[in-house]
């Protein structure tokens, strides 16, 4: 058990061509990736990866420790899973807001914990990228990608040295969050390695 990150942990966030107003459905099948922004520990390295890169990135997200993200499960890995040939749910993960619900009962925003923490937010909204999707501005993407990953990472650091996240409640007082956010060795479900169909 260690209070800092493994050589193999990879923080990672997506943005999307499209949302669901676009496809009139909240079905994730329908949206397309624009961008995976990661931070690799093991390199100390952060990368955005296009659609044509996928099949770069896919065996490095394989043989992970550990994936983190913040909304991850239900969101991005949905999306993930519309090109991956196997599924990310099944992948060993620290999915930051799932761990901040089972302490106080409910979901935040990113933004929010992000500021309460560690006094830095998110850079834009998600409804930005799409937009900049549709004018061609990649590197805007792919900024505002790595911008959220390095806010999730920050966020991650601080809960594994602290123990605990912060937000600001409706009195305007800020709060703790208790959460255990250590990596145990050991717990990881075995991973079928990409298969090239």
């Amino acid at each position: 058990m260690s209070s800092s990150p493994t050589g193999h942990e990879i923080v990672l966030d997506i943005e999307t061509q499209n949302w669901f107003d676009d496809v009139g459905s909240n079905d994730h099948t329908l949206l397309k990736i624009s961008v995976i922004g990661c931070y690799f520990y093991e390199t100390d390295e952060y990368r955005a990866f296009e659609e044509h890169e996928f099949t770069e990135l896919w065996p490095l997200l394989e043989k992970a420790d550990r994936l983190i993200g913040y909304n991850s499960i239900s969101f991005d890995y949905a999306v993930m899973n519309n090109y991956y040939t196997g599924d990310f749910v099944k992948f060993p993960t620290l999915d930051i807001m799932v761990e901040i619900q089972k302490s106080l009962g409910r979901r935040l925003k990113l933004q929010d914990v992000a500021q309460a923490t560690i006094g830095e937010g998110k850079s834009g909204y998600g409804g930005q990228a799409v937009e900049w999707w549709k004018e061609g501005k990649i590197q805007e993407i792919k900024d505002y990608c790595l911008q959220d990953v390095k806010v999730t990472r920050l966020v991650y650091e601080y809960g594994l040295r602290h123990g605990a996240l912060a937000y600001v409640d409706r009195t305007g007082e800020r709060r703790g969050i208790p959460v255990d956010l250590v990596f145990h060795q050991g717990t990881a479900p075995a991973i079928n390695l990409t298969m090239p169909f």
